[in-house]
């Protein structure tokens, strides 16, 4: 599935440093994901020693709105 990132999230990955193949990785194999809402959730793994969490909306594509550490 095709994952695209808000300019929030395009800034967020930049300032906190977090690589986007560790995004898709805690998208595509979390520890834990939570629904919130109709198509929202919130995925969270533990990478490279830390955690991190993705919240995304789910329609066609997956859109990554924001991603920090936990």
């Amino acid at each position: 599935m095709k994952i695209i990132f808000t300019e929030h999230a395009e800034k967020q990955i930049k300032e906190r440093k977090i690589e986007k193949r560790l995004i898709e990785e805690t998208i595509k194999y979390a520890d834990k994901i939570r629904k919130a809402g109709k198509d929202k959730y919130y995925a969270s793994k533990k990478v490279n020693g830390f955690s991190i969490e993705v919240v995304y909306v789910r329609e066609n594509y997956i859109k990554v709105i924001t991603v920090y550490p936990i």
